[in-house]
C-alpha cells in the first residue's frame, strides 16, 4: 500500500475494520464509495461509476451520493438486506493539519434504522435475537426506533414454536446463534421469509457472564431481580447478545432502550406462521396489501404510535378475559360519547411519532425540526387530557393519568427554537433571538453594518474632536478612519497611518482592528455556538425520555381505542359478553372484512 495517496490508505483501513459492510467514506458535501463496493452500489442504485486516482497504475473504481440527502440511497440498500457503515470526518478539514481523521460512527442494518425516512410509520421494526442450546431456547425482540424490547424463553418443541414467535413480531432482521441452523426445518423457515436479513452471532457474543453484566449496565441489577432474568440464563443470552450488537452498530451506549418486558407464550393467542397468513389479520394473502385485512377494517387511527399499537393488538390476541374486559370497557364508554370521541381525534390529529423522534433526540440524530415537532405535539396534550377529564372506566383514567402535558419541555423549545428552523443544524438559524445573550450579541455583529460604523464613528469623534471622522470598509484594508487633511493634526498619536488619499488620510487602530475581527469572524462563532446550544437543549429534552415514553404509550392507547370506538359506531357492532367457559356462541354474525368488502348489505349468521 505504499504507493497508494495518504486518503486512500486511509480509507482501505477503514474498510478492512469493517469487511462485511458498504462503506460510505465523507469526503468534503459527499459519501464516497470505491473499488467493489463502487461496484455494488452503482449497480444497485443504478449511480453513474465514475473513477479516481489514487496512487496505482488504475484509477479507483468509484461512485458517491449527496451527504444531505444519503438517507434515501441507505434505505434502498438495507432494504435490499445490505448493512452500510457511515464513515465521517472526525475534524474540521479547514483547521485539520495532514489528511482529515476519520472513523465508522455507525452501521446502520434491517434491524437498527431509527432515520424515519427509512421506516415505515405504521408498523415496528424490531431486530430478533436468538439463543438455543439444549433443546431449549431465549428469544428477544428490539425495535430500536421506539426502544420497546420484549424477550421470553421457549420450551418443548422450539423447532415448531420458534418459528411462529418469530412470526409473531415479524423482525427484519435475525441474530442468530450458532444452533439455531440445525433446528428440523428452519432453514427452510428463513427461505420463506426473504424479507427478513440474517446476521449469524458468535459463540463468544452469547457468553453468560459477558451477557449479564451488559444487562446489568443496561437495566441494573435490581431490576433484572425483580424480574426474575437472573434465572432465565437463556433469555440472558438473546438479550445480551442483542445489546452488544447494537454496541457495535451504534458505536454508543443504547440508552434508548431502558425497559424490558418479559412474556409468556400464553399471555397471547398461539397462532403459527400458516394460521397467521390464513386469517389475513393485516395483510391480504394474495397481494399482501392492507386493504381486506381486518387492520384495513379496525384501523382509524390519527398517530404513528396509534397504526404500530393496533398492529400489535391484532397480531397478538389477548387470551386473559378480565384484560379483555378492561379495553371493551373503554370501548363501550367512548364509543357511547361522541363528544368525548371528538374531543379525543381532535388533539390526536397532527400529532408527531414521539417514540421515533425521542430515540432520534436520545442519540443525538435529531434536528431541530424534529424538536420542534415535540413542542408542537406537546401543545396538544393539555386538550386531550381535558377531554379525558370525566371518565370513569379504568382503562381510561389509567390513561389520564399518564398523559403528562409536558409543559416545561414545550416552554423550552418555544423560547428557544425559531418557529421554522433549517434542515441542517450547523449552519445557523437555529436559536430563537432573545434565549442566549450571547447570540444575540453575535448577530448584533454580523449584521451591525451601518449601526457598527455609526457606533465607532460617534466613539472616534467624540474622543479626537473632529466633526468629519467617517468609518469606512474596503476588501483590501478592512476597517478604516477616515480624516480630511483639514483635521490631520488632531490625529491621536494611537492611529496607525494606512493609505494617503488626495484630500484625507486613512487611519486604524488596535481597538478598530480588534472589533474588525470580532465582526468578521462573528459568523462562525455564531454557528458554533448556536450548535451547542441547541445540543444542549436536546440533551434536556432527552433527560426527559421517561416522561415523553409515558405519555406518548398513553396516547398511543388512547388512540387504538378510539378507532375501535369509531369502527364500532359506524358498522353497528355489538359489545361481545366474553368469559372462560370455552363455549363460542354466535349470533346475527357479520363478517368484518367481507361485509367492508361488499356493495350490497351482508346477511348475518347464527
Amino acid at each position: 500500500m505504499a504507493e497508494l495517496s495518504p486518503m486512500m490508505r486511509q480509507y482501505l483501513e477503514i474498510k478492512e475494520r469493517n469487511p462485511g459492510s458498504l462503506l460510505f467514506f465523507r469526503l468534503g458535501d459527499f459519501y464516497e464509495m470505491f473499488f467493489d463496493d463502487a461496484k455494488k452500489v452503482s449497480q444497485e442504485l443504478d449511480l453513474v461509476l465514475t473513477g479516481r486516482d489514487c496512487g496505482l497504475e488504475e484509477r479507483a473504481p468509484m461512485c458517491g451520493v449527496p451527504y444531505h440527502s444519503y438517507e434515501a440511497y441507505v434505505a434502498r440498500l438495507v432494504a435490499k438486506g445490505y448493512k452500510v457503515a457511515i464513515c465521517e470526518q472526525m475534524e474540521d478539514p479547514a483547521t485539520a493539519k495532514g489528511i482529515v481523521k476519520r472513523d465508522i460512527v455507525r452501521v446502520i442494518t434491517p434491524g437498527t434504522v431509527t432515520e424515519s425516512s427509512m421506516l415505515d410509520e405504521s408498523r415496528n421494526n424490531y431486530l430478533c435475537s436468538v439463543f438455543v442450546e439444549g433443546g431449549q431456547c431465549g428469544v428477544c425482540f428490539a425495535d430500536v426506533s421506539t426502544g420497546e424490547t420484549f424477550v421470553t424463553e421457549l420450551n418443548g418443541d422450539i423447532s415448531r414454536q420458534l418459528p411462529d414467535e418469530i412470526a409473531r413480531y415479524s423482525p427484519s432482521e435475525l441474530l442468530l446463534s450458532p444452533d439455531v441452523f440445525s433446528l428440523e426445518g428452519f432453514e427452510d423457515f428463513l427461505r420463506s421469509r426473504p424479507e427478513m436479513a440474517v446476521e449469524p452471532g458468535e459463540d463468544d457474543m452469547y457468553d453468560l457472564a459477558a451477557c449479564e453484566e451488559l444487562m446489568k449496565d443496561q437495566f441494573g441489577a435490581e431490576r433484572l431481580e425483580q424480574d426474575g432474568m437472573y434465572d432465565r440464563a437463556r433469555a440472558m443470552r438473546a438479550v445480551g447478545a442483542l445489546l452488544r450488537y447494537l454496541q457495535h452498530t451504534q458505536r454508543h451506549n443504547v440508552d434508548r432502550i431502558t425497559e424490558l418486558s418479559y412474556y409468556i407464550g400464553e399471555q397471547f393467542m398461539r397462532l403459527d406462521y400458516t394460521a397467521r397468513r390464513n386469517l389475513e389479520l393485516c395483510q391480504t394473502m394474495r397481494d399482501g396489501e392492507k386493504k381486506g385485512s381486518l387492520l384495513w377494517v379496525l384501523d382509524r387511527t390519527r398517530t404513528a404510535m396509534g397504526k404500530r399499537l393496533i398492529r400489535k393488538w391484532i397480531e397478538q390476541p389477548l387470551v386473559n378475559a378480565s384484560r379483555i374486559q378492561s379495553r371493551l370497557n373503554a370501548v363501550e364508554e367512548l364509543s357511547g360519547n361522541a363528544m368525548l370521541r371528538d374531543g379525543i381525534t381532535d388533539a390526536l390529529t397532527g400529532m408527531s411519532d414521539l417514540e421515533r423522534i425521542m430515540t432520534r433526540i436520545v442519540y443525538g440524530s435529531a434536528g431541530a425540526r424534529e424538536l420542534r415537532s415535540v413542542a408542537y405535539s406537546a401543545s396538544r396534550l393539555p386538550a386531550l387530557k381535558a377531554a379525558l377529564q370525566g371518565v370513569t372506566c379504568s382503562e381510561l383514567r389509567s390513561i389520564f393519568d399518564d398523559i403528562d402535558c409536558l409543559e416545561d419541555i414545550s416552554e423550552l423549545i418555544e423560547s428557544a427554537i425559531v418557529d421554522d428552523p433549517p434542515q441542517t443544524v450547523r449552519e445557523g438559524g437555529i436559536i430563537r433571538p432573545g434565549y442566549s445573550r450571547e447570540a444575540d450579541e453575535l448577530r448584533d455583529d454580523m449584521s451591525g453594518g451601518k449601526d457598527f460604523i455609526a457606533r465607532v464613528e460617534a466613539s472616534e469623534r467624540e474622543k479626537t474632536g473632529i466633526p468629519k471622522l467617517k468609518v469606512g470598509y474596503n476588501r483590501v484594508f478592512g476597517y478604516y478612519i477616515e480624516v480630511t487633511n483639514s483635521y490631520k493634526d488632531q490625529v491621536p498619536e494611537e492611529y496607525i497611518r494606512k493609505q494617503t488619499l488626495t484630500n484625507c488620510e486613512r487611519y486604524i487602530t488596535q481597538e478598530l482592528k480588534e472589533l474588525e475581527g470580532r465582526v468578521l469572524g462573528a459568523q462562525d462563532r455564531l454557528y458554533k455556538l448556536e450548535y451547542q446550544l441547541f445540543d444542549e437543549i436536546r440533551s434536556r429534552v432527552a433527560a426527559q425520555l421517561e416522561r415523553v415514553q409515558r405519555t406518548a404509550s398513553a396516547a398511543a392507547r388512547l388512540d387504538v381505542l378510539c378507532s375501535f370506538a369509531d369502527v364500532a359506531v359506524t358498522n353497528r357492532y355489538t359489545r361481545p359478553l366474553v368469559n372462560t367457559s370455552g363455549r363460542i356462541v354466535l349470533s346475527e354474525a357479520r363478517h368484518p372484512v367481507v361485509e367492508a368488502l361488499l356493495d350490497v348489505p351482508f346477511v348475518p349468521n347464527d
